[in-house]
């Protein structure tokens, strides 16, 4: 399988969201771009802010849509289209209620789970065939907290946990840029949790 060409994290656009949980994706590439002093810089043919990084000695784009979440698609096909990149060659990391803070799981293919910005993603492609890093948020306990509580700021401990799980991710995501995803996945999800 050929290996990643373009990562995408997924979150909200402005300061107002800039450390809730709904914005775990663009966190991972955030961290991404500073471990090696890279910065973001808004392109509008990209509908988003881009920058370049090595992961395993190859190229890999980095996005983060400037559009809300809810419209993610516009930025990724966009971004696919204008760098010429196969969607298996994208992952998109993204928060996910399913799963407690600190855990993060690789996968491939699949629907959106809910997830607004994997539905519009999933809409403008017309299938689920790309990677995405599962970043773990945890859950209210009830359907109608769940818009405020992915809005909303997660405890010290939570966040703790959360930025913990990306950073198992980031050190698995070398092997992930050079094909090896079933060893990124067993690495990763064998990590102690």
């Amino acid at each position: 399988m050929a290996g990643l060409r373009l990562i995408v994290g997924l979150g909200n656009p402005g300061a107002e969201y800039l450390r809730t949980r709904h914005n775990a994706g663009f966190w991972l590439v955030d961290a991404l771009a500073s471990a090696q002093g890279e910065r973001f810089a808004f392109d509008g043919k990209l509908h988003g802010e881009s920058c370049r990084v090595r992961l395993g000695g190859e190229p890999v784009w980095l996005l983060k849509p400037a559009t809300f979440m809810n419209k993610s698609g516009i930025a990724v096909v966009s971004a696919l289209r204008y760098y010429k990149i196969e969607a298996d060659q994208c992952l998109v990391a993204h928060d996910d209620l399913d799963l407690p803070p600190g855990t993060v799981r690789l996968k491939f293919d699949g629907g959106h789970g809910g997830q607004n910005g994997l539905r519009d993603i999933v809409g403008h492609l017309g299938h689920g065939k790309f990677h995405r890093l599962r970043v773990g948020i945890g859950h209210p306990g009830h359907r109608d907290q769940v818009t405020p509580w992915v809005l909303g700021r997660p405890s010290a401990s939570d966040e703790d946990a959360i930025l913990d799980g990306i950073g198992r991710a980031l050190d698995v995501l070398p092997l992930a840029a050079t094909g090896q995803f079933d060893k990124a996945m067993q690495l990763l999800h064998t990590s102690r949790e």
